[in-house]
């Protein structure tokens, strides 16, 4: 719930910068955001080299301080980063006896992130030294897909850090897009989403310069 000391959404406010963004990550990642009801966007800039950051991110797991576990409890299958579950507070079965989910809903787990590409190193055409992490999400209350994708700062466009970390998200709720006519859910789930990933990257920022800084200080 703390107030982040660096925020980190990208509110597209204009059509114009919603298909730019929208072209940029079509070209990046290969993913076309416009086919989901709902699309967030955040970045944060990190004082430490882009592979560094990289493999950080390479590190997320139910241990990960960065992460809310204690809520949404990441689940690596066989220990692997390319398929994980998030499980609400850790539950894998729901309690109660309860086993078809809440009103036709199932929240456990909350979602499936199967990875449909893990860039670990920059191909020979970027310029920027991206790096991604790709992952579809189904089975949970997103249908859509998640990517964390990490590139090099552009002087150009003002990034006086070393390093631009950005998470992105695209889905419909439940795989269903008329749930997004409702605005109040819309808003709702903005308010916590935008709240928590703000909450996470800026530890995972301070983490990041903070173990750096260990490294480079011997």
């Amino acid at each position: 719930m703390n107030k982040p000391e660096y925020l980190t959404w990208l509110k597209l406010k204009t059509t114009e910068d919603t298909l730019n963004y929208r072209q940029r990550i079509l070209q990046r990642i290969g993913m076309d955001t416009g086919q989901y009801s709902i699309f967030n966007l955040h970045k944060i800039g990190i004082d430490a080299p882009a592979n560094y950051v990289f493999e950080e991110l390479l590190n997320w797991n139910g241990d990960s301080t960065c992460w809310p576990n204690n809520i949404a409890k990441v689940d690596r299958k066989d220990e692997k980063i390319e398929n994980i579950q998030i499980l609400p507070f850790g539950f894998s079965k729901y309690p109660f006896g309860i086993k078809n989910g809440f009103f036709g809903f199932n929240f456990i787990p909350l979602f499936n992130l199967n990875a449909q590409k893990i860039q670990q190193v920059p191909d020979s055409s970027e310029l920027d030294n991206a790096r991604y992490l790709l992952y579809k999400c189904s089975g949970g209350y997103p249908i859509g897909f998640f990517s964390m994708y990490v590139r090099s700062s552009i002087a150009g466009q003002n990034e006086k850090e070393q390093t631009q970390l950005f998470m992105g998200v695209g889905f419909d709720f439940f795989g269903r897009k008329n749930l997004t006519r409702k605005h109040l859910i819309v808003k709702i789930w903005r308010m916590i989403h935008n709240r928590v990933t703000a909450n996470v990257m800026n530890r995972f920022k301070q983490l990041c310069e903070w173990r750096f800084g260990k490294i480079q200080n011997g």
